[in-house]
């Protein structure tokens, strides 16, 4: 049986972990008293009497966490910022490669990626490896996210009963482009260039659809035609699942439409095409709290531990 502590229990991402693991048998958790879990002392002995600690933290507050962590036994998963960009730290997002599989397996040190660059990423490092997307290349994406993206204090702002209408319609944010999840799309992606990144978040509690347009003429790998058919291919030689999967756009939309909700308590993510040779735009679609906060989390856990990856998971 292995130990595991979840540092910051009580956030929407640390409780999404506790509900997904709550229920195994190979799994012991550690749970601190209200009235310990924040205090420092009891914190570090968590931390130090687990195998595996997770943290849901502020970024501060998760590099605290790592610093109390004396026991050179104890992996950590965290889930905050503050280590992405970060060479001692493995990227959780195995399926971009066998090599970012094998750094989880083996690493004590595994950082989760942010939402909406899993969406990003899971778009844009394949296609980078196949040399499609250059270095250079100048990118921009928009994501749709539900509100529980933005923690307890939007929920609680989407939900209360007299709350203002400007939260009616969808809104864009990130607007002066300084968004905390850029630099983790540029450093993991291999990208000279800031993506000019819009996000909106929509009055619906969680879901997520990122997209990525592309003009296949200004990429590598031949005519238009060809370039298209070679993004298709790499996608669908890449996510086969389980958590992951290519799906033709065919299967992807709903008569015309993508709902950004479909993939809504899940922890997959699906992947597709859409468009044609001229201007085609590149779709992930998932959930901000499953594969894009807590589903990848404890995916990655899963890996760590020699399981089955989907122990736990919906997909």
């Amino acid at each position: 049986m292995f130990t595991i502590f979840i540092d910051g229990r009580e956030g929407t991402t640390g409780l999404r972990i506790n509900e997904r693991i709550g229920g195994r048998s190979d799994l012991q958790l550690i749970i601190l008293p209200e009235e310990q879990r924040k205090d420092p002392k009891y914190r570090a002995e968590a931390l130090n009497s687990c195998d595996i600690a997770f943290l849901c933290l502020p970024d501060a507050a998760a590099r605290e966490a790592v610093e109390l962590i004396t026991n050179p036994n104890v992996r950590v998963i965290d889930a905050s910022t503050a280590h992405r960009c970060s060479d001692q730290w493995a990227y959780g997002l195995p399926e971009l490669s066998a090599e970012h599989r094998a750094a989880i397996v083996e690493s004590k040190r595994v950082s989760v990626p942010g939402c909406h660059a899993s969406g990003f990423a899971a778009l844009v490092y394949p296609l980078r490896a196949a040399g499609i997307i250059k270095e250079d290349a100048y990118i921009s994406a928009h994501s749709i996210t539900g509100y529980s993206g933005g923690g307890k204090k939007m929920i609680a702002q989407y939900q209360q009963e007299d709350r203002d209408t400007l939260l009616d319609s969808p809104r864009q944010y990130g607007l002066v482009q300084q968004h905390k999840h850029i630099p983790e799309m540029v450093y993991r992606c291999g990208l000279q260039n800031k993506p000019v990144f819009c996000p909106i978040v929509c009055d619906y509690y969680s879901g997520m659809l990122t997209t990525v347009p592309l003009f296949p003429a200004l990429c590598g790998g031949g005519s238009p035609e060809a370039v298209l058919e070679k993004v298709k291919e790499v996608y669908a030689e890449l996510y086969q699942g389980p958590v992951v999967r290519y799906v033709p756009y065919e299967q992807f939309n709903e008569e015309g439409f993508a709902a950004s909700n479909a993939m809504a308590d899940k922890d997959g993510m699906q992947i597709t095409v859409a468009g044609d040779a001229e201007h085609a735009i590149l779709m992930s679609r998932f959930d901000n709290l499953g594969k894009g906060a807590s589903g990848a989390a404890v995916q990655c856990m899963n890996l760590m531990l020699g399981v089955d990856e989907t122990t736990g998971l919906v997909v």
